[in-house]
């Protein structure tokens, strides 16, 4: 299969619109070839007319580890061209950066889930072409975590950097579909093209990530296919006090990880409370020592999540159901945990973490709601699915 980068290179007549135009590169350390030569470098050696790059959360480099560590703008020492940040002081790109450019080139590899910010990312450099003429391209890369919808929907005024609409929080989408649903939802006025994959089956082997090709991290975090699949759940513990796994070579691939909690305990307790949510995939207890981030230096017990192998099964994985029975045994083991974390969450300094990553309040209620039952989530959450499955289903490319 190929990549919408590996078919831009291969074919002149893709590439011939851009001739006599100057274009943009939005990239990371995942921007590479089938060859692994990164976008950048690629994209020059073809005779492209690159004028600017762009580079998102964690940088274009990829070397910023946390949320919050902002990338300063840059002069490539190679090409002498302008890097620009979309995470440093702005996270729009201006008019001054889009006058570098005529065609804006977006290539990243995603995760399928609403809370990664590079959705975001693609949504705020539609709007900066909106009804200004500049292009923009996506060249379009897998949904490591396939089809599969998940999540309740961002309910209106909830909108933020990790939620850039109302689409549940496991979207089932390329970022080259992403940019069509964009544009419909919000009625964006800007040509948009995707050079498309060839030959990428969601439900073919690997479902999402194709075998014959290698991850690379999009950012620092994202270590592996394992982690895609799982991310779409355990970002939420980026909004509570118990570790995701920073500061270990795992990170997000952990239900959870504290000192002082039993993970047997909370296992047993889920699957009393609720055994359907915990298919496809194996639970496995673990033992790990932050070396920074929440907990460092303390050893903290937890449940390493396997959604990989002979334990993964595509149509039956829910993480983002299984983080939240993970939360609600946690609660009722412990009902007086400080489970909630409270501080400033991108840029958001209102309302707590767990809501903005959330889109809203649904999920912390039902937590917490010592009276409700699984039934209670899984029907808000069912039918906002269905909706978003229905809404999206016109602009499915593959």
């Amino acid at each position: 299969m190929k990549f919408g980068i590996d078919r831009l290179l291969a074919d002149p007549a893709l590439r011939e619109p851009l001739k006599g135009k100057r274009v943009a590169l939005v990239a990371h350390p995942a921007s590479v070839t089938e060859d692994l030569v990164h976008s950048l470098d690629a994209l020059i050696a073809a005779g492209i007319n690159v004028t600017s790059a762009f580079g998102p959360q964690h940088g274009l480099k990829g070397d910023k580890q946390d949320n919050m560590v902002e990338t300063e703008d840059e002069l490539d020492p190679v090409y002498n061209i302008p890097v620009f940040s979309l995470y440093g002081e702005v996270r729009r790109p201006t008019g001054q950066m889009m006058s570098t450019a005529d065609v804006f080139l977006f290539d990243l590899q995603d995760l399928g889930c609403r809370i990664y910010t590079f959705v975001t990312t693609l949504l705020y450099l539609l709007e900066a072409a909106q009804g200004t003429g500049k292009e923009v391209w996506v060249l379009d890369r897998p949904n490591p975590a396939g089809r599969p919808v998940e999540g309740t929907t961002l309910l209106p005024g909830q909108e933020s950097f990790v939620g850039a609409g109302p689409m549940p929080m496991r979207h089932g989408l390329t970022l080259g579909e992403m940019g069509l649903w964009f544009i419909d939802h919000f009625k964006l006025d800007v040509p948009y093209r995707v050079i498309a994959m060839e030959g990428w089956e969601p439900e073919g082997p690997g479902f999402g990530w194709p075998t014959d090709r290698i991850w690379i991290n999009p950012s620092p975090n994202a270590a592996s296919v394992n982690m895609g699949r799982a991310y779409a759940g355990t970002v939420m513990l980026e909004g509570a006090t118990l570790s995701e796994g920073r500061g270990t070579t795992r990170a997000l691939e952990v239900l959870f990880g504290a000192p002082d909690v039993d993970a047997k305990a909370v296992l047993a307790e889920m699957r009393r409370f609720a055994p359907q949510w915990l298919a496809g995939c194996a639970l496995r207890e673990c033992w790990f020592t932050p070396t920074f981030h929440k907990h460092a230096g303390q050893l903290c017990n937890g449940l390493m999540i396997h959604a990989e192998a002979k334990f993964y099964d595509h149509h039956a994985f829910r993480p983002w159901r299984m983080q939240a029975l993970a939360f609600k045994a946690i609660r009722r083991l412990y009902p007086d945990y400080e489970l909630w974390r409270d501080f400033p969450y991108e840029y958001e300094f209102e309302r707590l973490a767990i809501d903005v990553i959330n889109g809203g309040p649904a999920l912390r209620e039902w937590v917490d709601d010592p009276a409700a039952k699984p039934g209670d989530l899984d029907a808000v959450a069912s039918a906002d699915e269905a909706a978003w499955r229905d809404a999206t289903r016109p602009i499915l490319l593959y």
